[in-house]
């Protein structure tokens, strides 16, 4: 299998297991703060549970962030997270969906800027279907919602956007970054828990856990490491599959 090949296979695992996440959300319950601090939370536990079978099993080291570029990768991560939970509890998920769309076209212009990575007309091309594609489904859901709310999906994907270029220039294993990163939102949920006076409360924390502990390092590991094999914008394309494939799982299994 050639390196190229590797890294489609990896980032299209990462996509499927990441296109279960809003349905294991919505299966939880409980409210965004609640959900994203156990979420995150498991996540983050996932990480170094994993780091320790793993040492256990081969005998060596494993670093969890490789380096200060590694420490950047994971908070962006966090911060992405935090955007996106905002962004959802602002304005309406058609909306959020369509500005996360415009991923791979940010991604494109980053990785070119900064990398010299110039997308080729075939991309461009995928990338213009894709955003035309995801406009269609959603877009009887399309509204004039919040700015703020908008703002801050346009940030979740300017961050995804960042920290998918960081990753190809950081050329390292960052694997562990989006696991660990989940401390960033596992605190402010918590935090924001505390000031508001609130318990952190979910109707079912086994989906929220098992997402946390199963799906997300799966999904996170994958698309952490696609990177190292493929170009920044065909990575951030197979982050599209949530917003294609979520509605599916919803209609197979109503939440």
């Amino acid at each position: 299998m050639t390196r190229h090949a590797k890294g489609l296979l990896l980032t299209a695992i990462g996509g499927v297991a990441l296109s279960f996440d809003i349905p294991m959300i919505k299966l939880g319950g409980g409210d965004a703060w609640s959900a994203m601090a156990v979420r995150a939370g498991s996540a983050f536990i996932a990480a170094l549970l994993i780091k320790q079978i793993a040492q256990w099993l081969t005998g060596r080291t494993i670093t969890l962030l490789p380096g200060r570029i590694g420490v950047v990768i994971a908070a962006l991560y966090g911060l992405t997270v935090v955007a996106f939970v905002i962004a959802v509890k602002n304005t309406s998920a058609a909306n959020v969906a369509f500005i996360i769309a415009f991923t791979p076209a940010f991604t494109a212009m980053t990785a070119w800027t900064f990398l010299g990575e110039r997308p080729s007309r075939a991309t461009l091309l995928t990338i213009a279907v894709m955003v035309l594609a995801v406009g269609i489904i959603v877009s009887d859901g399309l509204q004039a919602g919040s700015l703020f709310g908008d703002a801050c999906a346009m940030a979740a994907a300017l961050l995804i956007a960042a920290v998918i270029t960081l990753s190809r220039a950081a050329k390292a294993d960052v694997g562990f970054a989006p696991m660990i990163g989940g401390i960033v939102p596992t605190v402010l949920g918590l935090a924001v828990l505390g000031w508001l006076g609130e318990p952190v409360r979910v109707d079912n924390a086994a989906w929220h856990v098992f997402n946390g502990m199963v799906l997300l390092p799966i999904a996170y590991w994958c698309l952490a490491t696609g990177p190292r094999y493929i170009s920044a914008p065909e990575v951030s394309m197979f982050y599209l599959l949530e917003t294609v494939l979520a509605p599916v799982w919803r209609r197979a299994r109503p939440c």
